[in-house]
């Protein structure tokens, strides 16, 4: 298998046990008996973990390479992923959200990276396509939760044992990857890149992908208790809003390095922006739940390349290491798939749920304001054709 198709596969295989705890949050939730504003905090968790992590994981990253993080961001993640469900109390449930968080954040960081150093080697777009294997990996994941569900297998053992059986199946692939932080010579150190902030351009490309993830990390914590709070739908069901949009994110990524080769990044980014803010749109206005579903869809169509389009970018940019600059475009990332969750929720405590999904129309706005930071950098290494 080339290092192409090992990549995607890994990607792939990454967020399974995560995808499988997500359908699952209605029940830990009402297990707690928790309203939608306390249910926000604990969710909190995660983005604290993030900031914990983030700031000091390009240096880790860029020290031992991307496969390294792999192998070692996968014991960890997946030792960990499960703990939420048989958390006994809204602290614990913030406190092991963290630790999942912690273990998140280092082991994309290394994903990202990993996919950025193939995709240059070999001269072949790949970077959409594996998030594509990401979003497929999610949804199958979520897939998962909701037959285990449907069993009647609680979330403690659901979770527990999909992580289980995705570990030694993910440190296989995980380790036949080739070592290219140790063929590659080190990156020349950029004077002053560690005293510098961020550049106007990648500040940017950060704030494009904000908008993004927080609309991916919303509908992935709160597309079944919508489902389930305003249109009655529990269960299985419910947890098919996700499954939608998940599937719709891959079905763009999929097809999004095609799309970039033959129109560019702007451009693709600009029209899957106006379909994310179209998609939002009518599920919070939809009087039924298959005009929910189609408005997820739409949604998860539109931000499908976004953050793929996002890491190229930053990647590209000159005035500081790669790794250093996708792992603070990473921070914005995951910060803003993490708060929006608890932004909604919320809202939704105060209103209702249809509000807070609204809640997200500007911020994806914004990032269709900023779809021309995605312009390669002057003294970027122009992309690789598709092949």
């Amino acid at each position: 298998m080339t290092s192409q198709r090992l990549i995607m596969l890994i990607f792939f295989l990454q967020p399974i046990a995560f995808g499988s705890w997500l359908p699952r949050i209605p029940d830990i939730q009402q297990k707690l008996g928790l309203g939608p504003a306390e249910l926000a905090i604990a969710l909190l968790g995660m983005p604290a973990g993030i900031l914990l992590t983030l700031p000091l994981a390009g240096r880790f990253v860029a020290r031992i390479g991307g496969r390294a993080t792999i192998l070692f961001g996968f014991v960890v993640f997946l030792g960990l992923v499960w703990l939420p469900t048989w958390a006994p109390s809204i602290e614990i449930l913030f406190v092991t959200l963290a630790a999942v968080g912690v273990a998140l954040a280092t082991l994309e960081l290394g994903l990202n990276v990993e996919a950025d150093a193939i995709e240059k080697r070999s001269g072949q777009l790949i970077m959409s396509t594996c998030h594509g294997f990401w979003s497929l990996g999610i949804m199958a994941g979520s897939l998962v939760g909701i037959g285990l569900a449907a069993i009647g297998i609680s979330p403690e053992w659901a979770v527990f044992m999909t992580a289980a059986v995705m570990l030694p199946i993910s440190l296989l692939a995980a380790r036949t990857l080739p070592d290219l932080h140790a063929t590659e010579k080190p990156d020349a150190p950029i004077v002053g890149a560690r005293r510098r902030g961020p550049s106007r351009a990648l500040l940017g490309i950060c704030f494009f992908v904000f908008g993004i993830t927080m609309t991916e990390g919303a509908v992935a914590d709160w597309s079944a208790v919508y489902l389930r709070d305003v249109f009655g739908l529990t269960g299985a069901g419910a947890g098919f809003g996700y499954s939608i949009f998940a599937f719709m994110v891959a079905a763009g990524r999929f097809g999004g390095d095609r799309l970039k080769a033959s129109y560019g990044p702007i451009a693709v980014a600009r029209a899957c922006g106006v379909a994310s803010i179209a998609g939002l749109a009518l599920v919070a206005v939809s009087p039924a739940a298959w005009v929910a579903l189609v408005g997820f869809a739409a949604m998860g169509f539109g931000v499908s390349v976004g953050f793929p389009l996002a890491v190229t970018a930053a990647a590209d940019q000159a005035d500081r290491p790669a790794a250093a600059s996708v792992a603070i475009l990473s921070f914005v990332a995951l910060l803003g798939f993490l708060i929006g969750p608890p932004m909604i929720g919320l809202v939704a405590e105060h209103s209702d749920m249809r509000l807070g999904l609204g809640m997200l129309i500007p911020f994806l706005a914004v990032s269709l304001v900023l779809t021309g930071r995605l312009k390669p950098a002057p003294n970027a290494v122009p992309s690789p054709a598709s092949t």
